[in-house]
């Protein structure tokens, strides 16, 4: 039997489409021997009944298996509000480009039976800790799985801030700001910003500026045994942010240090997803190249969410 007996359920509020996809798999559950807790939001604000309600601190004790319905912020959510517990996560789409909620919403119960009986895979995933540091005290601590952006707010003008990484100077930077992203947050804002696409396991973070005026100020990959240190020399009205969630506003002569959390998430993805798929579709060919394979499966699901229309190792000018 599986390890996963106690399984959650957390969804995108307010969603009709959610509520009842939950209500459907919860009654699946419960018909394949398992305990079913719905997170207490997602039940209140989805009309959701029938089931035990638990809050996220009685989710992170009780449950073995995490099961989010939603888009990938609410993956990122669910991410943040368990790091440090024991309980790993799988993402199920209702939203619109699902880079970590992998399984399509008409392969839901497919993919839990292959979860149930064993057939998946864990996937681990590094974390941000992120600080803000003003007149010498801690004014804001928190945890990232994407990213942690430093930016300019809504003022139309450049920031101006420091990085140093392990108090070495790296650049003294005039930009619209700085993404600070995780292998998983590689292919959220940080590809948007001309960052690199990184494997989830790789041990590293990117370093994204976002418009920087100065042409030499390009993406940079760092160890994540690394410090990150930013302090802000100028911007009226710069902000941070920590996974799209606006976090609080920074002064001039803030400093946001950045490192890897202690804590990990688990990820979980049944074998017969379209990652799976898309992979074994893509290496025919790459004649053992591990690297090719991987590029072909990573831009393979790329290109599916967000729309390209050319294939990988074919020359698009044809």
């Amino acid at each position: 039997m599986s390890a996963f007996k106690t399984v959650a359920l957390i969804g995108r509020y307010h969603s009709a489409g959610v509520a009842k996809a939950l209500a459907t798999l919860g009654e699946y559950l419960r018909k394949q021997g398992r305990t079913v807790l719905v997170e207490k939001e997602t039940a209140a604000t989805n009309g959701v009944t029938g089931f035990p309600l638990a809050d996220y601190d009685e989710i992170g004790a009780r449950a073995d298996l995490v099961v989010v319905q939603g888009g990938d912020g609410s993956m990122l959510n669910a991410a943040r509000n368990l790091a440090g517990r024991d309980v790993s996560l799988v993402g199920v789409n209702q939203g619109r480009l699902g880079f970590m909620t992998d399984i399509a919403s008409s392969k839901m119960l497919d993919a839990m039976g292959e979860i149930l009986a064993g057939r998946h895979a864990i996937e681990e995933r590094t974390m941000l800790a992120a600080e803000v540091r003003r007149d010498g005290a801690v004014t804001l601590a928190t945890l990232a799985l994407n990213d942690a952006v430093v930016n300019k707010g809504s003022v139309g003008r450049l920031i101006e801030f420091v990085v140093n990484i392990d108090g070495e100077f790296v650049y003294d930077l005039r930009a619209d700001g700085l993404i600070v992203a995780t292998p998983t947050g590689s292919t959220a804002y940080a590809l948007s910003s001309d960052g690199p696409i990184m494997q989830p396991g790789v041990p590293g973070f990117a370093l994204v500026p976002i418009s920087p005026h100065t042409l030499s100020n390009r993406p940079i990959m760092i160890s994540d045994r690394s410090v990150i240190e930013v302090s802000l020399k100028r911007g009226s009205d710069a902000r941070l942010h920590f996974d799209g969630q606006m976090q609080c506003d920074l002064e001039e002569g803030d400093r946001v240090v950045i490192r890897r959390s202690e804590h990990t998430i688990k990820f979980v993805h049944p074998r017969a997803t379209a990652t799976s798929r898309c992979c074994a579709k893509s290496c025919t060919g790459a004649k053992g190249s591990d690297r090719r394979c991987w590029l072909a499966c990573r831009f393979g699901i790329s290109r599916s969410s967000i729309g390209w229309s050319w294939s990988f190792g074919r020359d698009s000018r044809r």
